[in-house]
């Protein structure tokens, strides 16, 4: 029959397991071979056949600068409405009180 384990040795057992498994993974990781950058994880795709990222980049740029005109042009329609408005009610204003004196 085995001899059971102090209670004293238990904590002292635990914090070192603690302190040790991590040390193996940080070992571990600095024993390893990074992966270098020609090496390709998963399906390797031609280079030819893959958009490149600054061609993403550029249709990103030109569908945001589309955007941006159609809301200035809609802010320049919706500005001249409004102007429009002002000045009708302006004139509407301006030909009533003149009718009344």
């Amino acid at each position: 029959r085995e001899a059971p384990i102090p209670k004293m040795l238990a904590p002292c057992l635990l914090r070192r397991v603690i302190l040790t498994v991590p040390l193996v993974f940080v070992v571990a990781l600095l024993l390893t071979e990074p992966v270098r950058s020609d090496q390709e994880a998963g399906t390797a795709i031609p280079a030819e056949s893959r958009p490149c990222v600054d061609c993403h980049a550029f249709e990103f740029m030109q569908r945001a600068l589309q955007d941006l005109k159609k809301t200035a042009y809609n802010l320049d329609t919706r500005t001249e409405t409004l102007l429009l408005q002002v000045e009708k009610r302006n004139l509407c204003d301006c030909v009533t009180a003149n009718l009344l004196n």
